[in-house]
């Protein structure tokens, strides 16, 4: 027999860590392909029932597997949650029907056309966690017509031996059912970080590689295959040199994770002495179990927007309140900074869409949609200040990008204030205020508006972008794409300059903070606190705790003479060697 070609795959680095072991095929097809059919109108109310059925089909299958996710992903049943809030949702479900009986088509078909639409206002939306909800809707859209078929359900649960998952896809209700004993690693076309399975993945602590296109159509069954999630690479028929080289890794990657495990909890304190606080990124109240157990010291981010998206009404005062005083309550003292909506309301709220935008990037998104929907945004700081009483509470204004804005901002913010003293409501109005830095304008003009708050919190995801006149999630430029570049480094060390000058803190939250690489470079810059995803935390802390500031400062000053982002890199290399290295493991 001819020894089998080694091939080797390119996706995202989604969970990190090395498996080695045989292909487990996962067959979703059926789904995709949908036929369109006239129903008679005699016929249309029998449809309608038939939809009905497999809604409640669909709703009965969601509660199980909600009941028996297992223990270690019960902190991640509130995604299946989500799932069984959409087949809630009367607008989805009236939708459906409305469409059914309209144009006389069969129950799948108005549930694809429908759910379809949804799914591209999602993907309209630039910020990645919420982009990433449009799959939850194709994921729910696949479980209701897979019952309308008749097709069974995915069982996971039913595999008996140890393997590597590869599919298109996977849903959350899916990647629930996972067994830690059975499944070592997992591979699918679709899907990134902030998708679900890449959360689950990282819970899990299972190496996972998402995005690769088409792994499924290359891989087969029983396939000895290689899963690297600290580089993205995925190795197909390895040859014994390879074998070899990867169980190698393994090793290494098992010992450093074992002991940045068990420190975690340490404080991020340089060799000299110098304390940086290292924070949590969250989306939702259930995700604060996952910061506090891997040693974060608050949440530097909470994303707000999540209890706004695929439901008729915003929600009420007392809605956001029960939210935010769950999340400060378990973690007070400890600082829970809450970003105020965020988001591109016109796409994203199914009821807010009064206008069609060519480019929401750059349209009425963030504090310029909460300055036009005033009613809304009162509710929101309303529910920030109740929830302030019971705890340490900051808040952020996200996407400033003129001095009037946060003047705006803190006037409502006031009136909001005013209006509970008046009902007699229990509130803290002592609150410190922050505004992201995202924008150039910003940057610019970072003097001026330290004035008006006490922190700076960096958003370098969407500064990169604007700054650098990207699409980050356009391949043809995402190579462009570097927080090294040069441009973003000089941009930071002005930032983080005025920040010291006007005796405001100066923080940052975006992506770049959670890379170990990019921590002598933000340690030289001076940072108070970096927040990131809980899973990152002691891997930064392991790196806090290896450097020393004057060092870093020392770095930063040649780092900033530098040209390009390669040669950063190459400087970073240079200059920390086999320490910065070893931190890729992350």
């Amino acid at each position: 027999m001819d020894q089998l070609t080694e091939i080797t795959l390119k996706g995202l680095k989604v969970s990190p860590g090395i498996c080695v072991g045989k292909a487990y095929l996962i067959d979703n097809e059926g789904v995709d392909v949908v036929e369109k059919y006239i129903i008679p109108v005699q016929d249309l109310q029998h449809e309608i029932q038939r939809f009905k059925n497999a809604i409640k089909k669909t709703r009965e299958e969601l509660r199980l597997l909600i009941k028996n996710t297992p223990e270690a992903l019960k902190q991640h049943a509130y995604i299946v949650e989500s799932h069984m809030m959409l087949l809630r949702d009367k607008n989805l479900y009236d939708k459906i029907i409305e469409t059914c009986k309209k144009e006389q088509i069969n129950a799948e078909w108005a549930v694809k056309k429908v759910t379809s639409n949804l799914t591209t206002i999602f993907q309209n939306i630039t910020d990645p966690y919420l982009n990433a909800r449009a799959v939850d809707i194709g994921h729910v859209s696949d479980r209701i017509i897979r019952n309308l078929l008749g097709a069974k359900p995915l069982d996971i649960t039913k595999i008996n031996k140890r393997v590597i998952l590869v599919a298109h896809d996977l849903s959350p209700a899916e990647t629930s059912q996972i067994q830690l004993e059975k499944i070592m690693g997992l591979v699918t076309d679709r899907g990134g970080k902030t998708s679900h399975t890449g959360i689950i993945a990282r819970t899990l602590g299972i190496p996972a590689v998402l995005g690769l296109e088409n792994a499924s159509k290359i891989i087969k069954n029983d396939d000895l295959i290689i899963v690297d999630g600290s580089s993205g690479t995925v190795i197909v028929h390895p040859e014994e040199e390879t074998l070899i080289r990867f169980h190698e890794r393994q090793e290494s990657f098992e010992k450093y994770q074992a002991g940045i495990t068990r420190e975690s909890h340490q404080k991020a304190q340089t060799m000299d002495g110098i304390d940086l606080q290292i924070m949590g990124n969250i989306e939702l109240p259930e995700e604060v179990v996952s910061v506090l157990a891997h040693g974060g010291d608050g949440i530097g981010l909470y994303r707000t927007e999540f209890q706004y998206l695929s439901r008729p009404f915003f929600p009420n005062e007392n809605e956001l309140f029960d939210k935010y005083q769950e999340v400060v309550e378990v973690m007070a003292p400890k600082p829970v900074t809450i970003r105020t909506l965020d988001i591109n309301g016109d796409k994203a709220v199914a009821f807010g869409n009064d206008s069609n935008e060519t480019n929401p990037v750059l349209g009425l998104r963030a504090i310029r949609y909460c300055l036009k929907k005033q009613d809304v945004f009162k509710i929101q700081l309303r529910a920030i200040l109740r929830a302030a009483a019971f705890g340490n509470v900051r808040i952020l204004f996200p996407m400033i990008s003129n001095y009037d804005e946060i003047i705006d901002a803190k006037r409502l913010l006031d009136e909001a204030a005013d209006s509970l003293d008046k009902e007699g409501a229990i509130f803290t109005r002592d609150i410190e205020i922050g505004m992201m830095i995202e924008v150039p304008s910003a940057v610019v003009m970072a003097d001026i508006m330290a004035n008006e708050v006490d922190f700076f919190s960096i958003g370098t995801n969407d500064l990169i972008q604007y700054s650098l006149a990207i699409d980050r999630g356009n391949k043809d430029v995402a190579y462009l794409y570097n927080p090294l570049n040069p441009a973003i480094l000089r941009m930071l060390k002005h930032v983080t300059n005025v920040a010291r000058d006007k005796g405001i803190k100066i923080f940052m939250c975006g992506e770049m903070a959670s890379d170990p690489i990019n921590i002598p470079i933000l340690l030289g810059l001076g940072m108070d606190e970096l927040s990131m995803s809980p899973q990152s935390m002691p891997a930064v802390k392991s790196m806090v705790r290896a450097l020393n500031i004057e060092d870093s400062k020392l770095f930063l000053k040649e780092a900033l003479t530098k040209a390009t982002a390669l040669e950063v890199a190459q400087l970073l290399e240079e200059t920390y060697g086999n320490l910065v290295s070893d931190k890729t493991y992350k």
